[in-house]
């Protein structure tokens, strides 16, 4: 069988959760079935990876329409797979189009969904439209969807109420425990002027509404002096979000001490470190299919706290590897009061967040292997190719 892996992200250029994803389900693949990777960005060495740039006719172009013009080129260039499986809208019209010019079943996995995300009209403008446009027809079009958890499942059913819930199938996200485990490695910490002998709470994402940023700015207002908050985060969606928290951030550190952000994308091995440090990893997400940054803290035996949107309850068992906030029905002010008590919760008896440490990383072992992924995935492939 010959799979065509169609996605934005693929290594080095990796800054999301979906790229994660396609990073490893790709490796595990290609265990099992022949594995084509079509991707955007520059030239890559790996043997079997093709990449593709935005025509140079529309470098002044919109986003959206520039995805476009990568997409048509994926469509034409994948005539000798048996599978389309794509990722993220992104690349979701490459699907469409290559399915219908190839005669081939396409798969698509739903990592978020445009209609729950309108902050990305900020970004896009009115490639907000071209974009859930281009997402709405893979939908519409797809032979199999899949959802990384129940939560997006149920989001997918009610974001297009056209599709069939059979076609919807739940095949998790997964972690690599042996990549992400615990690395007692303090210099690292000590590097980007984190004390060791205070408490601390990472948060690691990109700076965009979904991932709650905001909210957990604010919190740490109420966190306990004691509390240093170490902030992973980059690539901001607009430069008026960048903006804001360049702002926000500052206002934070003249209140009190401990605030450190470090705004590159590290490399495992610093990340890894650095989740392994720390007292807490906090996920703020206002929407969140699964969460698979919850993943690498558990496997890292790191405590955590997150809210309780979309797959992150599958993911976090709620007082045995961390504490659920409720996100939901609730107002920003009582969301981020519940960040900080949960915080202040798990900083200040080390003890118990120590033992939701070990609880998620033995939750992430046994629960989340990519193996068993990619072999439910081959399944899917296979069941549509049957006679």
């Amino acid at each position: 069988m010959r799979v065509a892996v169609l996605s934005r992200e693929y290594p080095p250029e990796v800054y999301g959760g979906a790229g994660v994803h396609v990073e490893f389900l790709v490796r595990e693949l290609r265990r099992l079935v022949d594995v084509e990777v079509h991707c955007f960005g520059a030239d890559r060495p790996e043997a079997g990876v093709h990449a593709y740039a935005p025509p140079a006719e529309l470098a002044a172009a919109n986003a959206a329409v520039r995805t476009l013009g990568v997409d048509l080129a994926i469509a034409a260039a994948v005539g000798t797979a048996d599978v389309l499986h794509s990722h993220t809208w992104y690349a979701n019209l490459a699907g469409v189009l290559g399915a219908q010019l190839h005669g081939v079943p396409h798969v698509l996995t739903a990592h978020s969904l445009e209609p729950h995300r309108p902050w990305k009209s900020e970004q896009l403008g009115g490639g907000y439209r071209v974009s859930s446009w281009a997402e709405r027809q893979a939908y519409e079009t797809a032979d199999a969807i899949v959802a990384v958890s129940y939560g997006m499942r149920a989001d997918v059913l009610d974001a297009y109420p056209f599709v069939d819930p059979a076609r919807v199938h739940v095949i998790h996200n997964g972690i690599d425990t042996g990549l992400y485990a615990p690395n007692p490695d303090a210099e690292v910490a000590l590097r980007y002027g984190i004390d060791p002998t205070r408490p601390s709470v990472l948060f690691v994402g990109r700076i965009t509404r979904q991932k709650g940023l905001t909210h957990l700015l604010a919190a740490a207002r109420s966190f306990d002096p004691a509390i240093q908050l170490v902030l992973c985060a980059g690539a901001p969606d607009t430069a008026e979000l960048a903006a804001d928290t360049e702002s926000t951030v500052a206002a934070l550190s003249a209140e009190r001490t401990g605030v450190v952000w470090i705004r590159d994308m590290l490399p495992r091995a610093e990340l890894t470190a650095l989740l392994t440090a720390a007292s807490v990893f906090v996920c703020p997400s206002v929407y969140e299919p699964l969460g698979i940054v919850n993943l690498e803290a558990m496997a890292c035996e790191t405590a955590v706290v997150a809210s309780a949107v979309g797959g992150i309850p599958e993911v976090v068992a709620d007082g045995l590897t961390g504490l659920l906030v409720p996100q939901l029905a609730v107002t920003s002010e009582e969301f981020e009061a519940g960040l900080a008590d949960a915080v202040n919760t798990l900083c200040g008896d080390p003890d118990r967040a120590a033992a939701m440490g070990r609880a998620g990383r033995e939750r992430a072992v046994t629960e989340f292997g990519w193996d068993a992924i990619a072999h439910r995935t081959v399944e899917l492939y296979r069941s549509l190719l049957a006679p």
